[in-house]
């Protein structure tokens, strides 16, 4: 009796169950700052939409941009689909979600925000503008994810976006612009895809949401990226080529394979916070490559807003 009774010591059985019981926080952790990692990943790729917008609109009509970007990379998303022997179309019971992310990030992001831009907003004021996009894709996520950050992620949040308003309405003299309308509809369109697209990202990979969604959307993209290209007479030079391939390959397919993995792993409402630096990074496009000037207010914005993704990180869950 003795001998079994040693064989089976009680110590190393306390000792596994702790272990049992700490190893998913660390890897909780540790998934969850790998999502945070792919989801910069994302918005370092989203951060040069705005200026590649501009330079495709050089060449090509606002609307054509903002649906051929769409039509653009339903291609690389076909062939991704059919190299991977995947049907072209998602599961029907997952078909509402897909419609919302063709309605938010493949129609209404780039068709909002283009306009906004033909319509006199440059990079940098937009970029600025669409900081609030984190705050609402949190808000999102509270409400069709389940998610529930700390209160200090909810001041930090809060923090932004009134950074923004303040910005908004201190270089519109008190009132809202109409490309300021604009794109707060893109910012609402962008965070509705987003945390769709998140959701979707927890059980299917991020390149096949986003394939999916644009797959799904070229019956559209397509034929109306044609009528367009026959009705409004382009004029397409090196530039505005290049930026139309930006925002069609870059904007519209690779920058989504990090962007919804990273949600999906990191927590879409933390995760998504990351991207309060892009109006940063967008602000260093729109110097170095379309050569805007943009004074003190829209630097203390940018930075301000940058600010709170480190306290918007420190109010993660354990």
């Amino acid at each position: 009796m003795r001998n079994n009774s040693s064989a089976t010591p009680s110590v190393p059985i306390a000792q596994q169950s702790g272990g049992a019981s700490r190893r998913p926080g660390r890897t909780d952790r540790k998934a969850a700052w790998r999502g945070s990692l792919l989801a910069a990943a994302g918005a370092v790729s989203f951060s040069g939409s705005f200026p590649a917008t501009i330079f495709a609109m050089r060449g090509f009509d606002p609307y054509l941009v903002a649906i051929g970007r769409a039509a653009v990379a339903a291609v690389p998303a076909l062939i991704c689909l059919r190299a991977a022997g995947l049907p072209l179309l998602p599961p029907r019971d997952r078909l509402a979600p897909y419609v919302l992310i063709v309605l938010g990030v493949v129609l209404g992001f780039p068709l909002f925000s283009g306009l906004a831009l033909d319509g006199g907003a440059s990079a940098a004021h937009a970029a600025v503008v669409t900081g609030l996009l984190p705050a609402a894709t949190a808000a999102c996520a509270v409400l069709r994810a389940g998610e529930r950050p700390r209160p200090l992620f909810w001041i930090a949040c809060a923090a932004g976006a009134l950074s923004v308003t303040v910005f908004t309405l201190t270089r519109g003299g008190g009132h809202f612009a109409m490309a300021d309308l604009l794109l707060v509809l893109a910012l609402l369109s962008a965070a509705v895809g987003y945390t769709e697209g998140g959701r979707l990202a927890r059980e299917t990979p991020g390149w096949q949401v986003i394939s999916y969604a644009l797959v799904l959307a070229a019956p559209i993209t397509v034929p109306v990226t044609a009528l367009l290209a026959v009705s409004t007479h382009p004029e397409p030079t090196g530039v505005s080529l290049a930026g139309f391939a930006y925002v069609g390959l870059v904007s519209m397919f690779l920058g989504f394979i990090p962007w919804y993995a990273g949600l999906a792993m990191g927590g879409i409402a933390r995760a998504g916070q990351l991207q309060l630096a892009q109006p940063l990074l967008t602000l260093v496009w729109a110097w170095l490559l379309l050569g805007e000037r943009f004074g003190v207010a829209t630097v203390a914005a940018a930075l301000a807003v940058l600010v709170c993704v480190a306290a918007t990180q420190a109010g993660r869950r354990p």
